[in-house]
């Protein structure tokens, strides 16, 4: 099969989020944190990162970005025009992960804040940048909804937080390209493991993809990359 480089369509990644290529379920297993080491970065290496900005084409990166006192602080509006013109994703204020891989261990690692009325927006995803065609775009996404005080779900199934919305939290997303295993922690407790989409190329992205309504806002500090 040939690899692809698209971006998921519009709204459709969602809709998508619990199904493997070619109509197999996708597992998801709520974590425990019993089953959860004393630190799930034991044994993990820093490792440094660099990025780039993806913002609507026609804005400056000032009207949708700002980075006072380590805090990185994204927004976007439903309104909003996606990150190239004529482009029919959603759209978006991201830090797009410059490092790519295709196996070993590698971690995601922030303190999130997601502020009251951010419905339908991504915070943090694995994007699979080339993949086979007919694969998903995607290996996971944590997205953010307006239900219960603020509710953090994988894609727009699984509830794995609620009352969410104005508070600090750290999240681990955990990612065994080797083996295909995806975990979760929040505040360091496992709550999510579950299987990528198989192989492919990836990095990770974290900001505001906005699949929903009105305006979507989420910040990001102590950003930490870790591979073994």
């Amino acid at each position: 099969m040939n690899p692809s480089y698209s971006e998921p369509s519009r709204r459709a990644v969602l809709a998508a989020g619990g199904l493997l290529a070619g109509g197999a379920v996708w597992a998801m297993t709520p974590g425990t944190s019993s089953a959860a080491p004393a630190s799930p970065t034991d044994g993990w290496t820093k490792t440094s990162f660099t990025y780039n900005m993806q913002k609507p084409w026609n804005l400056d990166l000032s009207d949708r970005y700002t980075n006072s006192g380590g805090v990185h602080r994204m927004w976007v509006y439903d309104t909003d025009e996606p990150m190239s013109q004529g482009s029919s994703t959603d759209p978006r204020t991201e830090m797009r992960w410059k490092q790519e891989y295709t196996s070993g261990q590698h971690m995601w690692d922030a303190d999130v804040y997601l502020p009251s009325g951010t419905n339908g927006a991504t915070f943090v995803q694995i994007l699979r940048v080339i993949h086979p065609s007919g694969t998903p775009a995607t290996d996971f996404m944590l997205n953010a909804y307006s239900a219960s005080g603020g509710t953090v779900r994988a894609y727009d199934r699984t509830v794995l937080k609620t009352n969410a919305y104005n508070t600090w939290f750290n999240v681990k997303l955990e990612h065994n390209a080797s083996s295909g295993t995806v975990k979760v922690y929040f505040d360091d407790e496992l709550v999510l493991t579950t299987e990528d989409r198989g192989p492919a190329t990836r990095h990770f992205k974290n900001g505001v993809y906005h699949h929903g309504d009105g305006r979507a806002e989420a910040r990001f500090r102590n950003l930490t990359y870790w591979t073994r």
